[in-house]
This record gives structure tokens, C-alpha cells and sequence, in this order.
């Protein structure tokens, strides 16, 4: 068995077998195999596709490569829920807290922000002092106090993924459903969870934007993660327009924190508490859809949900100072308004468009090395739907990066659509996946 040989394999559109699928993974994974021989297997991948049988003997041997927690020893249901990405996507912030505050234990691993999603440990880095990098030990220790940790991918877990990640975003093949199905997959299983929520997002802001793309994400993910054991549903939510108000790390925390005060725009929420009363029913802790959202609503408006929050940040480091004190945050040097162009009702307000402006404005990055400002982003002041006259303030950009700020400002106008009649809200949730 070579290499070549199952290259080759791929490439004529044949099916693997598990031995030489394990054999190319854990050959790279211990630098065996170089990478412009996993770049071509990628590419082959991308090309012809996987059946579900070889996807999930791909996440195996992924998951395999590394470390694999296990809370067997923890009391409760680990649960956790894992999005595709997204333009303002800062449910995480909410929903861990909120379900670990319900009773749930919730071993939560993020990612960066990369093109124009944003990321979960940027958000939450932004708060001085948050640390994000635990050791696994840490990590086992604060889900047996609180109940809840949210850390990064160490270089124990998922070694081949974290290899195999930054060859696909180099070689063009991240848009791969038996791809991105092993990749997510490999790290939830190397959390040692009883169950995962997934939100796979379709849409402008997407990296699946056709519906039936998202779809077939969604049932490679259920399926695959039922073929190794772990008991998986999916939603499938729309990503049109970004997610609440913010988009940026600062700016989106603060948005957190006023939904955990019970303050949270409808669409943000209204997402937050489909799959937060998804994990619910999921580990047993209500029997209803209906009862669970009557208990998520009845943590945050008793101020449960926020202090969870709060012993997350304690407990990791943070600076709960500038939680309470927002305005004592160090702001950016620019503060830069942007006006409707002319009177109307806005019909869309593309994500991709608005993701893209929080990077430019030094909100994200477009290559792994770029350093985040966390300061940065975009504050929008109406959503789809809204009635606005010409002249009236749609978005507020904050950034350091004067000379930006109009090539910005033009960006994010060519993001607005505007129409003379109403425009019906849709549900932000389109399906739910299971197996």
C-alpha cells in the first residue's frame, strides 16, 4: 500500500477501503506522507466525493490521530452544538452558558475567525484577560465546577485535522462535504460528548449558500456522526443577513450580553433558543420543545443564564470589569456613520458583503497570521424589514484604519437593498436533520 496508490484510487473515482484511509491519515499526521501528496488526495476528494461508509472511517482516522477526551467520570449529559459560520454568529456566547445554567454539562471547542466568519475564541479573547487556551486537565476540571468550558483546538486533539485545515484553505478544497464533515466531526468526537447540536447555515454568509447544499452537509453530518456512535440533529438556518446587530468581537459580546440580560435581538434569539431547546431535549433535562423553551427563557430572565456567563470568564481569566463597564472599553480611533442612500423598506443586506467590511476594518482575517483588532467592526442599525428614510443612519464602523473607511463605507451600502413595499420575515429555521 502507497500513497500513489490510493491517490490514484480517488482520483479514478473509487472507493476506499478503512485501512488505506488510515493509512494516508495517520501517515500525515506523523509527517510520513508530505503534503503535496495529501494536497493531491484533498483535491481528488473534492472532485469525486466520498460515500457516507468512507467519510465516516475518514473522521475516525482523524479523530484517531490524536488525544480523545472522556468525562465518563463527570456526572450529567455533555452536550454540545457546533456552527458552520457565520456573519454576527455569536449564539455560542449565549447558548453555553444558557444550557450549563439549565443543567447540562457543556464541553464546547471553537474555532478562529477565518474569511468572513467570524470566530468564537476572538469573540471571547476579546475580553482582556480571557484565556482560551486550557490544558486538557484545566478543561476536565472546569466542566466538573461549572458545568461548562469553551477552549480552542490543542495540538493533542485532532492533530491530522489541524494539518489537513490549513492544506485545504491553501489548495481550494474547504468547500467539501466529506471534508468539512471529518473535520467537524473528528474534534466533536474528541470531546468524549453524549450528544452534538449542529447549525449548519445557508445563505449569503454561508459557506454552504444553496439550500440543498446545506441540506446535504446537514445529512452527511448526522449520518456520519451516527456511524461513530454519537447521537446528532441538525438545523438549517438561514444566514442571509447577518445574525442580531454586531458583527466584530467586541461589539458582538456586548451583544451577548444584553441577550443574557434579556435584551437580545429576535432573530439572534430566536436561533439561540431553537438549539439551545434542541440540546435540552437532547440530554433529557425537559421532555418538550415548548417546556424547554419555557425553562431557557425563565434562566435568562432570572439572571441564572447571565451568571453562568460571568463564572465562565472568572474562571478563565477574564476581566469581568469591562462586562459591567462597556463604555470603559478602549474604543477605536474611528467611529464612522453610514446613511441610507434614498427612502425605502430594506429587502436584503447581503452577510458576505458586511463580513468581508469587519475584515477590512481589522475585525478579522483573511489568512491565519492576520492579527485581529478586536475593537473593530460594523454596528448595524437596521435589519431586513425596517422602513428607513433617506439620510437615516443604517451602520456605525469602528476601526483604527482611517484610510479604509470609505472604501468600507461604499462596501457596505452595495450590501443594502431597498424596495417600496413590505418585506415578510421568514423563519430563521428552515429544517431540522436527524437520523
Amino acid at each position: 500500500m502507497t500513497a500513489y496508490h490510493i491517490i490514484a484510487k480517488k482520483r479514478d473515482g473509487l472507493i476506499l477501503t478503512v485501512d488505506e484511509i488510515d493509512y494516508i491519515i495517520h501517515g500525515y499526521a506523523q509527517n510520513k506522507i508530505p503534503d503535496y501528496q495529501m494536497s493531491a488526495l484533498l483535491m481528488a476528494i473534492y472532485l469525486n466525493g466520498m460515500t457516507f461508509e468512507e467519510t465516516a472511517a475518514l473522521t475516525c482516522a482523524m479523530l484517531e490521530s490524536g488525544f480523545r477526551m472522556n468525562f465518563k467520570n463527570v456526572p450529567g449529559q455533555k452536550i454540545d452544538k457546533h456552527s458552520t459560520g457565520g456573519v454576527g454568529d455569536k449564539v455560542s456566547l449565549i447558548l453555553a452558558p444558557l444550557v450549563a445554567a439549565a443543567g447540562l454539562k457543556v464541553p464546547m471547542l471553537s474555532g478562529r475567525a477565518l474569511s468572513h466568519s467570524g470566530g468564537t475564541l476572538d469573540k471571547l479573547e476579546s475580553i482582556p484577560g480571557f484565556r482560551t487556551n486550557l490544558s486538557v486537565d484545566e478543561f476536565y476540571q472546569q466542566i466538573e465546577q461549572i458545568g461548562v468550558s469553551m477552549i480552542g483546538q490543542t495540538e493533542r486533539i485532532c492533530p491530522a485535522d489541524k494539518k489537513m485545515y490549513a492544506l485545504r484553505d491553501a489548495t481550494a478544497t474547504i468547500e467539501s462535504i466529506p471534508l468539512i464533515t471529518g473535520s467537524i466531526l473528528s474534534k466533536k468526537l474528541a470531546e468524549g460528548i453524549d450528544g452534538l447540536v449542529l447549525d449548519v447555515k445557508t445563505g449569503s454568509g454561508a459557506f454552504m449558500r444553496r439550500l440543498e447544499d446545506a441540506r446535504a452537509l446537514a445529512e452527511s453530518l448526522v449520518k456520519t456522526a451516527m456511524l461513530n456512535s454519537l447521537p446528532t440533529r441538525a438545523l438549517i438556518t438561514r444566514m442571509d443577513e447577518p445574525l442580531g446587530y454586531a458583527a466584530g468581537n467586541w461589539v458582538e459580546v456586548k451583544e451577548a450580553i444584553d441577550c443574557l440580560h434579556g435584551n437580545g435581538p429576535d432573530d439572534l434569539m430566536q436561533v439561540t433558543l431553537a438549539l439551545s431547546a434542541q440540546m435540552l431535549l437532547m440530554g433529557n433535562i425537559t421532555k418538550t420543545e415548548a417546556e424547554a423553551r419555557d425553562k431557557l427563557n425563565q434562566l435568562i430572565h432570572s439572571g441564572a443564564a447571565l451568571q453562568k456567563f460571568y463564572e465562565i470568564v472568572r474562571t478563565q481569566g477574564g476581566n469581568l470589569f469591562y462586562l459591567d463597564h462597556p463604555e470603559k472599553y478602549a474604543a477605536s480611533k474611528i467611529e464612522q456613520p453610514v446613511f441610507a442612500p434614498q427612502t425605502g423598506t430594506i429587502s436584503s443586506i447581503n452577510a458576505l458583503d458586511i463580513g468581508l467590511a469587519v475584515v477590512q476594518l481589522g475585525g478579522g482575517r483573511f489568512v491565519m497570521e492576520d492579527q485581529i483588532d478586536y475593537k473593530a467592526g460594523i454596528v448595524l442599525a437596521h435589519k431586513v424589514g425596517d422602513y428607513v428614510k433617506k439620510g437615516e443612519k443604517l451602520a456605525t464602523l469602528f476601526t483604527d484604519h482611517e484610510r479604509v473607511v470609505e472604501e468600507v463605507s461604499e462596501h457596505i451600502l452595495t450590501a443594502f437593498q431597498f424596495q417600496k413595499t413590505v418585506v415578510a420575515k421568514k423563519s430563521l429555521v428552515i429544517d431540522i436533520i436527524e437520523a
